[in-house]
């Protein structure tokens, strides 16, 4: 499962390289390979490296469908946590703890990432493994690279990919995700390349086939990102009927013992630390799940931009590590994809920043919805309903 940010061609001649890339987008694609293997070129890595590695380079139509269609991520939390955890991920990761048990120590004591968390991605992205996706990596990355819609991020790619390519680290008839991730826990190149860990000792980062290397270089990547070692990242909570809605979600933090102050509990065990910063994550409203969320939480955010899907993969670690079944509660209805996509234009209407009319509800959608819903009078917890849809 892709963890790249859920988000016309033009006229090649004349037209400005995106913030961040380095060659124009568009245009004919091989005019394109010819423009990214001259920058390569400029950029001093070996030409015969360049012309073996560009002249491998094909566009991929599926790419591009795959990018377009990413309907998954209109589930709320609780249908998508449903259908990505099931009972035999969770056996099947207890198990791989225990067979993998000294790797999954020493990325604790090298770079103090709990192994919970790193089984959750392992599960999630490529079910331990098992499928890790078949598209050519070189392929999805330039193709996506000519893509006008976010060259800036996969340039970048391209270019780290060549360069693994130069240390006999990248084949050319490479497969992982539609988006260019490589290997069992999904690692785009440029993290691959100053990120990656040879876990195993056999010269090479292999995240493909070598299981302590993609461990490793897994906790790595998140503790170059802020992962606070021996700190939580997600704990159930019980909330009162009577907690201000509008103190909730990732825009608002209180240490942990103002919100016990608030009545905010432990669902089950204790929430630790009262120092901690921490917000109170309703994903489905004030009467569905709740969640006190640490600042490691938002780490997640780094290795996938889904709200719905760190939300998941920060709780799957949690229950990896002992934790209950969420209690689901009884939130009110949901919007439709449909609706959703209403209530997103008349947010912007409105001046609110929604990222995109895609009828997800995410991270800027959600804070837009607590707006309004302060503005109206409502319970301002960031869960869109039908109420609100007809208020506005």
């Amino acid at each position: 499962m892709s963890r790249v940010t859920v988000l016309a061609l033009l006229a090649f001649a004349g037209l400005p390289a995106a913030a961040g890339a380095a060659v124009p987008c568009g245009g004919g694609f091989r005019e394109f390979v010819s423009a990214m293997a001259a920058d390569a070129q400029a950029r001093g890595h070996a030409p015969e490296a360049v012309a073996r590695f560009f002249g491998a380079a094909r566009q991929d139509d599926r790419v591009i469908r795959a990018d377009r269609n990413q309907g998954i991520f209109r589930k709320d939390f609780v249908d998508f946590a449903r259908t990505v955890i099931s009972q035999g991920r969770i056996d099947n990761g207890r198990r791989n703890a225990e067979r993998h048990a000294a790797v999954f120590a020493e990325a604790e004591q090298r770079f103090g990432v709990s192994r919970g968390v790193l089984l959750a991605f392992w599960a999630l992205e490529t079910d331990y493994g098992a499928v890790q996706g078949d598209f050519n990596t070189l392929d999805a990355l330039m193709t996506l690279s000519h893509d006008c819609r976010r060259p800036e991020l996969f340039q970048p790619q391209v270019f780290a990919a060549l360069a693994l390519h130069e240390r006999g680290q990248f084949d050319l008839d490479t497969t992982g995700a539609w988006a260019g991730e490589i290997g069992m826990v999904q690692m785009l190149p440029a993290d691959i390349l100053e990120r990656g860990v040879d876990g195993d000792g056999d010269g090479r980062v292999s995240l493909k086939t070598s299981v302590p290397d993609a461990i490793l270089s897994g906790a790595r990547m998140l503790q170059h990102h802020g992962w606070r070692a021996g700190e939580p990242w997600l704990h159930e909570v019980t909330v009162p009927e009577a907690l201000d809605w509008a103190k909730t979600g990732l825009d608002h933090a209180l240490t942990v013992a103002e919100w016990e102050a608030m009545g905010v509990r432990a669902r089950q065990g204790t929430l630790g630390d009262g120092a901690l910063s921490a917000s109170v994550l309703l994903p489905m409203g004030r009467k569905g799940p709740a969640f006190l969320a640490y600042p490691n939480f938002r780490v997640f955010f780094d290795w996938n931009k889904s709200f719905v899907y760190v939300t998941t993969a920060a709780y799957f670690a949690t229950r990896l590590e002992g934790a209950p079944v969420f209690d689901a509660g009884s939130p009110d209805p949901g919007l439709t994809g449909e609706e959703m996509e209403a209530l997103q234009r008349r947010l912007e209407a409105l001046g609110h920043d929604v990222g995109a009319v895609d009828g997800i509800l995410g991270e800027r959608t959600r804070r837009a919805v607590q707006a309004e819903q302060v503005r109206l009078g409502l319970p301002a917890d960031a869960w869109p309903t039908r109420a609100l849809l007809d208020a506005l």
